[in-house]
């Protein structure tokens, strides 16, 4: 076992805190990292204007993204009392994020989340870093941890967005965006328990030569604490920034390892580890053309308690080239390649990939033109060409036009296609006699049409509405191969539409007081071919809810004191089968000093309910809890 236990937790801990605290004492600079920042430091008028990337693969407000687009901001995750990626992801009106246990989640949008937590039709980068995993062409939520602190922001795009990221950006794109280096000097502290979890964090940031700045982290974590699926995590990091108006550079790393002990009959613990590191330059011409090339290893590791263990390594390089050759013309123009290597190693009879060994090759090149037709109206064309070991050339295109109907108001619409590529376990996957992977399995389809509609028609509100009508074709079926029924085999078996609504926005009834709310529908009309022979039926395509809705308000009380409450209420699961439910949290900060803060946050606090339900596993409900932090920061 790799990881230690408990005492192992405490003393590596104990070590970084040291380490960090030593460091801070030899600094000539510790800069303060940032300020408390309250609703009326915010505006709307801000939030608006806040620059992502995810839509057009260049800077762009979110006023102005032709898309259904929620950015989660660094005082959205603080406020909220946000200890992971998954948490901070539940502030996002257009995700359905359902836990499965203490490190396990199930995050999709606009449908198919699978109770198994193999969600596969959502791309997830941090950093520009792409995580999904080979195996089955989704994420391990529990190998993607951060310091929610270094975080800039979260991008969630929901809607395909494969012209530009390509396969498996089918129902939406996660962009996680963390901090420059230069904006977390000093020294950072946080920590904080409760009955069922335990953290802490720290990080120490400073400047060196010219125009370079660096910061160094080191967390750990124990959540389901003295439950039988407790589950502990230790990650440590880096990331420097230094360069000038012309060029910037970047290069960030990470290391990881997480357990959860065996229980009785299984055959061994839980285990994950790995390690990345990225590294990215940046290139200005002049204000109408610029360069970036972004490179990045990731290796993983996973050890399940059935005994099965795979270890997969990823390589990954791209380029990007943006120019304005003439007039009304935006381009953007860039290519890559990303490389996959695994070895899967099976446990005492279960399932095994065949073969066990296998590496994977994704080359793909893209261009895409914002050509201003008039002042007001922009076409946004685009396509992808990209190479897989699998289905071999797919084809991504996409369109979309944004009206700017007023000074504060935005109309767009798109048609777009994407596929959700083959994945091993799609095409390879062997449980004698029972189940085999699909040799002539193909990719997922969808073309996708939107429409929406976003405005601020005054300073203290602001809204988006979008809706959408999703094709799918070839989704994933697990068939009969003969009159005996076994052994079962995964085809394309199965189509539909599904249709929906999201709408969500802010309203500041005050200076001190704002209202965030959102709610989201969807409908689901999904068939097996004619010549199927699926045994599982459509809900094996995913178990949604119709209704989603949310509600946070966020308050100021006096000038040291923030009170923000949350209740999202998601709606019944048909399949296997969940009560419809509400949760409430709560938060109460008080900054006793520019320097430290202290809150209490209350999570659940409508007792217990059931979120997913894995068939293979025991149901796991979320209970109440209250967990008491500290953060202090020079």
């Amino acid at each position: 076992m790799y990881l230690a236990k408990r005492r192992g937790l405490i003393a590596a801990s104990a070590f970084i805190c040291t380490a960090v605290f030593s460091l801070s004492a030899r600094s000539q600079e510790a800069v303060s990292q940032q300020p408390a920042v309250g609703l009326t430091d915010l505006s709307l008028e801000q939030l608006s204007d806040v620059q992502v990337t995810s839509v057009s693969r260049s800077a762009q407000s979110v006023g102005e993204a032709p898309a259904a687009i929620y950015v989660i901001t660094a005082d959205d995750m603080l406020r909220a009392g946000a200890r992971s990626i998954p948490g901070a992801l539940r502030l996002a009106p257009n995700l359905q994020i359902a836990r499965l246990d203490a490190a396990s989640y199930g995050i999709s949008a606009r449908g198919f989340n699978q109770s198994n937590g193999t969600a596969n039709k959502l791309l997830v980068l941090m950093d520009g870093r792409v995580v999904y995993t080979p195996l089955y062409s989704g994420v391990f939520w529990d190998e993607q941890n951060a310091l929610i602190e270094d975080l800039d922001r979260i991008e969630v795009v929901s809607g395909p967005g494969g012209t530009l990221w390509g396969s498996n950006a089918v129902n939406g794109v996660i962009n996680i965006v963390s901090r420059d280096a230069h904006e977390t000097t000093g020294v950072l502290a946080t920590g904080g328990l409760s009955d069922q979890s335990q953290a802490l964090a720290l990080r120490y940031g400073a400047r060196f030569g010219d125009s370079g700045a660096f910061r160094v982290y080191g967390l750990g974590l124990r959540r389901a604490v003295n439950e039988p699926n407790e589950w502990r995590n230790i990650q440590g990091g880096f990331r420097a920034d230094w360069g000038d108006a012309q060029d910037t550079l970047t290069l960030q790393g990470d290391i990881y390892g997480g357990e959860s002990d065996k229980l009785a009959g299984q055959n061994s613990d839980t285990t994950i580890s790995g390690a990345n590191v990225l590294g990215r330059w940046s290139r200005r011409f002049s204000n109408d053309a610029d360069v970036q090339v972004q490179t990045y290893l990731d290796r993983t590791r996973r050890s399940l308690s059935s005994g099965i263990s795979a270890d997969v390594d990823a390589g990954a390089i791209d380029a990007q080239f943006n120019i304005s050759p003439v007039p009304a013309h935006d381009v953007v123009l860039g290519a890559g390649a990303r490389m996959t290597r695994d070895t899967f190693k099976p446990g005492p009879g279960t399932s095994f990939l065949d073969p066990a060994r296998k590496t994977l090759h994704t080359y793909y090149a893209f261009a895409q033109d914002t050509l201003a037709l008039t002042p007001t109206l922009s076409l946004i064309a685009g396509l992808k060409l990209e190479d897989n070991s699998y289905s071999g050339l797919e084809y991504l295109p996409s369109a979309r036009l944004a009206w700017r109907a007023s000074a504060n108001a935005l109309v767009w619409g798109a048609i777009s296609r994407a596929v959700r590529t083959p994945s091993r376990v799609d095409t390879e996957l062997v449980n004698t006699g029972i189940l085999t992977g699909g040799p002539d399995f193909t990719s997922e389809k969808l073309v996708a049409y939107e429409l929406g509609y976003r405005a601020q028609p005054s300073a203290r509100f602001w809204y988006s509405v979008s809706t959408y009508f999703n094709v799918y074709d070839d989704l994933r079926t697990v068939e009969a191969t003969g009159p005996a029924v076994f052994p079962l085999e995964v085809r394309n078996g199965m189509h539909g539409e599904t249709y929906g609504m999201e709408a969500w926005g802010s309203y500041a009834l005050t200076n001190w007081w704002r209202l965030n709310a959102g709610v989201s529908l969807l409908h689901k009309d999904l068939k097996l071919d004619a010549d199927s022979a699926d045994i599982t039926g459509v809900g094996f395509a995913g178990n949604d809810p119709g209704v989603q809705g949310r509600l946070r308000s966020l308050m100021d009380v006096g000038e040291r004191t923030t009170l923000d409450l949350s209740m999202r209420y998601v709606d019944e699961l048909p399949s296997p089968q969940i009560p419809s439910y509400v949760a409430v949290d709560a938060r109460l900060g008080y900054r006793l000093s520019d320097q430290l803060e202290l809150s209490v946050s209350g999570y659940n606090l409508d007792g217990k309910h059931l979120e997913f339900i894995n068939p293979s596993l025991p149901p796991r409900p979320s209970s109440r809890s209250f967990f008491l932090s500290a953060r202090w920061r020079s």
